[in-house]
């Protein structure tokens, strides 16, 4: 992809030229699908798999830091949200925490003092993922922890709004902790041509 085509489809965000699907975010005039997974589980439990947006703000991120002039942030992040919102196009790290009620709180969250870091190993395919190292949080409640969707950025402060929203899910059922429940996280982002 050249610097036109890569300028081309951040004009076509920008413009809304864009379809969110199931899938993803489908850019027709480039026949491109941007897509991502979140798998989590509790206490070694099974896997649970959901599908995610990539937000706008993330797509231009991820093009602007691979083929454009954008230095790479220090790392990626996972975050936690209890909110009944489902994620939007429009949702941008300076939004996230507020739009998506991150859980912030050490004695009614997690126990980690930031974000989780999202690890990645490089890939040799249309995607890439955590799962060689696969973000963990030890759950600190009173009572239950409810968590309704998962997020990624690039600033590990928890309820930052600096940085890049890179994407965000809503679960399709609630999860439910203790305290003291060990939940893991990973995400794998694809792009395809569709």
């Amino acid at each position: 992809m050249d610097r036109n085509q890569q300028q081309a489809i951040l004009n076509d965000l920008a413009a809304g030229h864009f379809k969110e699907t199931e899938s993803g975010i489908y850019l027709p005039d480039h026949n491109l699908m941007a897509s991502g997974e979140y798998f989590d589980r509790v206490n070694g439990g099974e896997w649970q798999t959901t599908c995610n947006l990539v937000v706008n703000e993330g797509l231009s991120h991820l093009l602007n830091v691979a083929l454009g002039s954008k230095a790479k942030p220090a790392g990626y992040y996972l975050a936690l949200f209890s909110g009944s919102t489902a994620p939007a196009a429009n949702w941008t790290a300076a939004n996230f925490a507020a739009v998506a009620s991150e859980i912030v709180s050490l004695t009614e969250g997690y126990t980690n003092a930031t974000r989780p870091q999202w690890v990645s190993a490089d890939t040799t395919t249309n995607s890439i993922d955590n799962f060689g190292s696969v973000a963990k949080v030890t759950i600190a409640t009173s009572s239950q922890l409810t968590v309704t969707g998962a997020a990624m950025l690039s600033n590990s402060v928890r309820g930052g709004t600096s940085g890049v929203l890179i994407s965000a899910t809503k679960y399709t059922a609630t999860r439910t902790f203790q305290n003291g429940d060990e939940y893991e996280v990973g995400y794998r982002l694809s792009f395809t041509a569709a």
